[in-house]
């Protein structure tokens, strides 16, 4: 099988002790790093009110990202159209687009409408539990409920402050066809008044569609033959109800004339699995610090991991996270990342690496880019 392009998702993570300044640079230094190393594409994911993720505004890092480097591609990961407007996103995007052609990926996702619908089905009934799987060696663990983050104060502050008083957002499949009429130039209103996006308009932006499960997004994505996204490392209980539902609805389109999937994992990479295995040790108290309904804290050295309190419920809170994250020596996670790939079929493998010491972080993605094409 030819090499699978690998591509990179960024969160701009914050270590602990560094500030955020610290961590846009540090983006922008591993974007470069990782155009020098072979990796096809770069996209920034979006998060709010997170001490320890940066990459907050993906519009504007993105810019800086491009302006860094020259043949990467550049993308979100993606942006929450749930409180936005299509004309918005477009703008934005078509501005991005028009510095840098043909290298700006839209990456939509439909976190805020999501968002919403989990909150009401926070009262239904659990569903009966799920046992863990093995699908021809890849981990498929059970379900993750967000019962306990959807309930929290803080996501409840986060909505109101993301979201115009009273304001809803409109079905997500509405939003997409308005964000590729307006990228067209053929939009019009019920009552047929014309608009056209400045800029945007015409421009050679690839647009993307991002999902968890088998449900709208990937549904649509396929409808519309669009490129599709699926997240493993966030949801790997779904991964391959996300693709399989993407291909039976896959429809040819101007854009492809098959499906495309980038599947994505996180990854920690050293010189030996030992070595791996403690750059990334910090890994389960983040993840804990995102599901406790707190946000993201700044991501711990593993010595300040190691002094933190940890129980068996911390360990059954993320252990659906940490079970399916690929550590260890190049050899070792490549081997995985292939078997990531052979499962679900993907066309590319979007990878995700967060350390505390950005060397450890850059020299993870040299050590697998090597080992991938080696």
């Amino acid at each position: 099988m030819p090499s699978t392009p690998l591509s990179i998702l960024d969160l701009s993570p914050v270590p602990a002790g560094a500030t955020v300044t610290d961590a846009l640079h540090n983006t922008v230094d591993l974007a470069r790093r990782a155009e020098q190393s072979g990796y096809h594409r770069y996209w920034l994911a979006e998060h709010h009110l997170a001490a320890g993720v940066a990459s907050s505004a993906p519009a504007v890092l993105i810019g800086q990202v491009a302006a860094a480097t020259s043949v990467l591609r550049v993308g979100s990961g993606a942006v929450q159209v749930g409180h936005r407007t299509a004309l918005s996103v477009v703008e934005e995007f078509g501005t991005l687009a028009a510095l840098y052609p043909g290298r700006i990926d839209l990456g939509l996702g439909r976190s805020g409408q999501r968002r919403i619908e989990a909150a009401q089905a926070v009262a239904a009934p659990a569903p009966p539990p799920v046992p863990a799987r093995v699908v021809d060696g890849l981990l498929i663990p059970p379900p993750f409920s967000y019962a306990q983050v959807l309930t929290s104060p803080r996501f409840a502050l986060s909505t109101a402050l993301l979201h115009q008083p009273g304001a809803q957002p409109p079905p997500f499949a509405e939003q997409v066809a308005d964000v590729l009429a307006l990228l067209r130039g053929d939009y019009t209103d019920a009552d047929g008044l014309d608009a056209h996006a400045v800029p945007g308009e015409g421009t050679d932006l690839q647009v993307w569609l991002l999902g968890s499960s088998g449900g709208e997004s990937a549904q649509l994505a396929g409808a519309l033959g669009l490129p599709f996204a699926a997240n493993y490392h966030v949801s790997p209980s779904s991964v391959l109800d996300a693709v399989a539902a993407y291909r039976a609805a896959f429809q040819p389109s101007a854009t492809l004339a098959e499906p495309y999937v980038v599947v994505s994992a996180d990854v920690v990479v050293a010189e030996t699995d030992d070595a791996a295995r403690r750059l990334a040790a910090p890994y389960g108290p983040w993840v804990r610090s995102i599901r406790s309904g707190e946000g993201a804290m700044p991501f711990p050295s593993p010595e300040q991991a190691a002094a933190l309190p940890w129980s068996e419920d911390d360990r059954q809170l993320v252990a659906d996270r940490v079970d399916t994250q690929f550590v260890g020596a190049p050899g070792t996670v490549a081997e995985r990342l292939r078997t990531l790939r052979d499962v679900t079929a993907a066309d590319e493998l979007l990878v995700t690496t967060i350390t505390h010491a950005h060397t450890d972080r850059v020299s993870s993605y040299e050590l697998l880019a090597k080992e991938w094409t080696d």
